[in-house]
Formats: C-alpha cells, sequence, structure tokens
C-alpha cells in the first residue's frame, strides 16, 4: 500500500466519511471499522501472510493480560516468552534464509535456499506489541485494554507499514477519551500530509532515479558523479522516511490521534548523539528504552556504557538487515557515539560560535553521509570504489557537463539543501500559518501538491525505503 497513490486516497476518501459517522455514534464500532479496513490493508500488501498480525495480537495480548496476575520469577518468565514468541515471525522471514546460505557455504553443503517475502511492516507492529508487553511489566502502562483496543492499536493503518513506532501510553489513552477531531488538529494533519507528499512523491523519488545508478555502477562515472549520487541518497532516504511519517502522522491526525513527531531537522545535529535524538526518534527510543537501558545503560562505568552502546547499535544494525553492510553501518554509529561519550567533557569546553557550530554540523553530516554509502551500497568493494572515484577521480572538468545534463536535479537537491537548514521556529511558524490560511488557499495548496506529485511522477515509483525492514 502507497500513501502517495492515488487508489489509496481514493479509498482513503471513502473510509474517512464512514469513520466520521462512526466516530460520533460509537467508540467500539469505529475501532472495529477502522481494525477490518486496517487488516485489509495489511493483507492487500501481504496476501495470505495478513494473518500473522491477528495471530501475533491474540497471542501477545492473552499472554500480557495473564502475566498481570504474577510476580516474580512467573512475572519473568512470561514476559521473556511473550518476547521471543512475538520476535519468532520476524526473525524467521527476516533472517531464516540468510542463515541457511551461511550455514550451507559453511559446511560446504547444498541446503536448498529460502527465498521468503518480509511481509511488510511486521518490524513496527512486532516492537510496539513488544513494547507494551515490557511496559504492563515493568508498571508503566497500568490500562487493561480489551482485545478490540489492543488489535486496533496493533493493526492502525498509518503506523502498520513503516511506523513510527508508537507506544501504549501515548495511544490507548487517547482512544480512551474518544478522540477529538477539532480544526487545528485536523488541518495540522493536512500540512502534515501535504508536506510528506512533497517529501516523498515529488523529490525522494525523482532524485532516486540518478542515486540508484551511481550506487549500481560507481566506477562507471567521475568521482564529482559519484559524490553527487552519495549526497543524493543521504537526501532522498532523509526525505523518503521523514515524508512517509509525516503522511502517517497527518493521517492520524485527521482520526483524531496525535502521534510524536518522527524526525527533527536531523541534518543541523552538532554531533552524532544528538542526530540520534532528531532521526528515526521512535525507532532510537525504542532501543534505547527496550535494549540499551535493560543492558545497564550508562550506569556501569564508561566501558560498560560503551559495550552497551556497541551492541545496542549493533542489534540495530541487524535490525535493519542480516548482511555485512547493516551490520557495519551499525557498528560505525555505536563507535561514533561511543568516542563522543568518551570526549563530551573535553568537548563541552569548546563555545558555541558562529564558526564552531556550523563546522561540528559539517564534520557529524559528512560522517553520516559517508555510513550512507555503507547502508546502501550491496557490498564492500561498492563503497571501496565509489570513494576511490571520489578521491582519485573526482575530474572538475566533468562538472559544467554534469550541470548542463542534469539542471532540475541540481536544483531540487539546492532546494532541499537550503530547507533543511531552516529554524525550527520558522518551519512551526509556516505550518500555523497553513492551518489559520482560508480554506480555498488550503484547497489550492493541496491540489498544486496533487499536480506536483503527478508531474514528476515516473513508471519507475520507488517504494518507501523502510518498507524493506
Amino acid at each position: 500500500m502507497m500513501f502517495t497513490s492515488i487508489p489509496f486516497w481514493a479509498i482513503f476518501i471513502i473510509f474517512l466519511i464512514i469513520f466520521a459517522m462512526l466516530h460520533r455514534s460509537t467508540r467500539a464500532g469505529m475501532m472495529l471499522y477502522v481494525t477490518i479496513v486496517s487488516l485489509g490493508f495489511f493483507a492487500w500488501a501481504n496476501g495470505w501472510m495478513m494473518q500473522l498480525l491477528p495471530l501475533t495480537a491474540l497471542i501477545s495480548w492473552s499472554l500480557t493480560k495473564a502475566m498481570r496476575q504474577y510476580t516474580g520469577t512467573k512475572r519473568k518468565t512470561f514476559l521473556l516468552t511473550i518476547i521471543l514468541l512475538d520476535l519468532a515471525p520476524l526473525a524467521y522471514f527476516k533472517y531464516a534464509g540468510i542463515a541457511l546460505f551461511s550455514l550451507s557455504r559453511l559446511i560446504d553443503s547444498n541446503f536448498p535456499i529460502l527465498e521468503l517475502a518480509l511481509p511488510v511492516g511486521i518490524s513496527f507492529y512486532t516492537f510496539q506489541a513488544i513494547s507494551y508487553s515490557v511496559d504492563v511489566y515493568k508498571r508503566r502502562f497500568a490500562l487493561d485494554v480489551s482485545f478490540l483496543e489492543y488489535i486496533f492499536y496493533l493493526s492502525f493503518f498509518p503506523l502498520l507499514f513503516a511506523g513510527p513506532i508508537t507506544r501504549a501510553e501515548t495511544f490507548f489513552p487517547q482512544v480512551r477519551r474518544q478522540p477529538v477531531i477539532s480544526e487545528r488538529l485536523m488541518y495540522s494533519g493536512l500540512w502534515l500530509v501535504i508536506v510528506g507528499i512533497l517529501k516523498k512523491a515529488v523529490v525522494a523519488d525523482y532524485i532516486a532515479q540518478y542515486n540508484n545508478w551511481i550506487f549500481d555502477s560507481p566506477l562507471t562515472y567521475s568521482g564529482f558523479e559519484n559524490l553527487m549520487g552519495l549526497l543524493g541518497f543521504s537526501m532522498q532516504i532523509y526525505l523518503d522516511f521523514s515524508g512517509y511519517s509525516d503522511i502517517s502522522i497527518g493521517i492520524a491526525a485527521l482520526m483524531g490521534i496525535r502521534l510524536r513527531e518522527n524526525f527533527r531537522f536531523p541534518y543541523q545535529s552538532l554531533n552524532v548523539t544528538e542526530f540520534w535524538h532528531r532521526w528515526h526518534i521512535s525507532l532510537s527510543t525504542w532501543f534505547r528504552d527496550y535494549v540499551y537501558v535493560p543492558l545497564g545503560g550508562n550506569r556501569n562505568g564508561k566501558v560498560r556504557t560503551g559495550i552497551n552502546c556497541l551492541i545496542t547499535f549493533l542489534l540495530a544494525g541487524i535490525w535493519h538487515g542480516s548482511t555485512f553492510m547493516f551490520i557495519l553501518w551499525g557498528v560505525l554509529h555505536g563507535v561514533a557515539l561511543v568516542v563522543h561519550k568518551n570526549l563530551q567533557r573535553w568537548l563541552r569546553g569548546i563555545p558555541d560560535t558562529w564558526y564552531t557550530k556550523p563546522f561540528s554540523v559539517f564534520v557529524t553530516s559528512t560522517f553520516v553521509v559517508c555510513c550512507w554509502a555503507v547502508f546502501r551500497a550491496p557490498d564492500i568493494n561498492t563503497v571501496c570504489s565509489l570513494f576511490t572515484q571520489i578521491f582519485t577521480n573526482f575530474q572538475p572538468k566533468s562538472i559544467p557537463a554534469f550541470v548542463a545534463m542534469r539542471p532540475t536535479w541540481l536544483f531540487i537537491m539546492g532546494c532541499c539543501c537550503l530547507l533543511l537548514f531552516i529554524k525550527e521556529r520558522y518551519y512551526n511558524r509556516m505550518m500555523i500559518k497553513f492551518i489559520y490560511s482560508p480554506w480555498l488557499l488550503k484547497l489550492l495548496a493541496f491540489a498544486c501538491t496533487v499536480q506536483l506529485a503527478i508531474e514528476f511522477h515516473t513508471s519507475n515509483i520507488t517504494p518507501f525505503l523502510y518498507y524493506s525492514f
């Protein structure tokens, strides 16, 4: 299911009309209706594998409800069982194929290699299920929810396919209060939908075409062209995923559910720690609260803190994919965080001035962009080829030809780079002005967005990148 496709929005408009009628009358009817539609979208995307979601919901909810009655060892055993059962389908579909392949290579055998299609959204609803059970176990979440409420939470279609991962403490109290769809919430949702479509359908999909050529064959292009492809992918992955998050949060707002932001201008970060406070916030805080803190966090000295940090980001890399490249990407960020934590005392002595801040942003962004090469490339040879071309075959004479051939691509990239560094307060002011603007202006803005999406539409639409995870 693509949030930028015409079929989705045609269905969603019809859905929203019926939702508005049910919303005023019965909370249970509204939840049942949304759950059926959500499972329908899930079946549309995954076919017969849609059965995994209701099965996971039933098992997780039943065992968590039973766990409430116990204390001590029994309670801990229940939690461990729930986590293992929640993770089992994800581990099977994501890692069974590569595990059998590795074992076959190791013992020089000919095992049949499993080619398993990863069900879209399985990672995100699995993480939501685990967070719910852990919060109940630790008594951070006390509400006793019904099965209808729970499957409504787990299958809520704006969140189902690529997050953001939403905690029970944020979601259920709003559902219990019968969400109020105020004009401000509705128009802020419309703003986010417009911004998200522009990010994904207009910009990310357009610049992705060139980026793919570079990463498919870096040695075919000059160093400058490789550099542009690397910068292009860094922009693409941000706009693609933050665009999805904006649309997701916007659709939820149109339904009266307030969700927390998932991206806060991450490329403005002064250091890698701040970057992870701004990038994919729902995932980074999930790993912090459910992996890093249980491992001991920063409570047991610098060495143990560093180990905990490395383990957390190693697991984050493995979550993104089982290949060596994702693991390396996670390790690189883990090492960078350990280095930054150990240098913080010295770094605090450097004053924030008009020149130290831009330099910090430049160093942080350079590191993040280089890591994106590892994240995107199929193997280490591609990464080496890309950087070899950049540092040894830059060819400044190719720049005029590139400018002449790709003026639209460069113009879009230039505009995006400028907008990335807009102050957050200015962005919020623009959103408020949109919310309180005349309805005719809102309609015009939405129509222009749709027209732009159609104009930039290509036959090779890139699925949301995080559908793969």
